[in-house]
């Protein structure tokens, strides 16, 4: 199991050349503490997963978790629900991230249906479920890849099921824009982070992590047959959405 207590420091030294982001080992070991000083609202979106489930999830029925990482959606959804009560399947590409979460939901809950799988969500073949997440994935994918991708898992849902999206946004004007990332950048600064490690990490990212407006998220889903989508929750330019699937 990952030791939760290890620090992000990937990006504490000066590097020659500055390599584009993966989700390697590296990055395992220090996730918890990377996603907890680096995404803002992170906790509070994986508390909402367990009430959501609770209220719209069809008791017994199948929730994909995709991009699960280290499968914290799981154990959300399995800290409030019984073991009866939904069957989870985690996708990631990665299979550090796989390895970790099978080995931390066979320990903090054996009782629940947790799975885990690697593989590129893009070239899945999906069954029947009630709920779908997407927590900070989508904006990994080649932008021309995402409507597919949405439509396909709306395809997926039974009727009455939710997907829930949850993404880094870029505003359509520069200017709120511009000030939106630097409150994230003194988000960071504030939480232990280095000038140097703010810098490294978004050159890093740079065409790995490519954002969509909120607008264009609600337009994806909206044409991939949604009946309709809220934006439940909104931290700088990080935000959660719920997109419903008539009944």
């Amino acid at each position: 199991m990952i030791d939760a207590s290890y620090r992000d420091a990937i990006f504490s030294t000066p590097l020659d050349r500055v390599a584009s982001f993966s989700f390697d080992e590296r990055v395992v070991a220090c996730f918890p503490d990377m996603v907890r000083r680096s995404i803002p609202g992170y906790g509070q979106i994986l508390g909402m997963l367990g009430l959501l489930a609770e209220r719209h999830l069809r008791h017994g029925a199948h929730v994909y978790d995709l991009g699960c990482s280290l499968g914290a959606v799981g154990l959300a959804l399995a800290g409030r629900l019984s073991p009866d009560a939904f069957e989870l399947t985690g996708i990631d590409l990665s299979p550090a991230m796989i390895a970790h979460a099978r080995e931390t939901a066979a320990t903090e809950s054996p009782e629940h249906r947790l799975s885990f799988v690697e593989g590129d969500i893009r070239q899945q073949g999906y069954r029947d479920s009630g709920m779908i997440v997407l927590n900070f994935t989508l904006q990994f994918l080649p932008p021309v890849d995402r409507d597919a991708v949405i439509a396909k898992l709306f395809a997926a849902l039974e009727p009455g099921g939710i997907l829930v999206l949850s993404e880094k946004i870029v505003a359509p004007d520069e200017q709120e824009n511009a000030w939106l990332v630097e409150r994230y950048h003194d988000f960071k600064r504030a939480n232990g982070y280095s000038e140097m490690e703010i810098s490294q990490k978004r050159t890093a990212l740079e065409n790995v992590l490519v954002p969509d407006t909120l607008e264009g998220h609600h337009g994806r889903l909206e044409s991939a047959g949604f009946s309709r989508v809220t934006t439940w929750f909104q931290y700088l330019n990080f935000a959660s959405m719920v997109a419903f699937k008539d009944a």
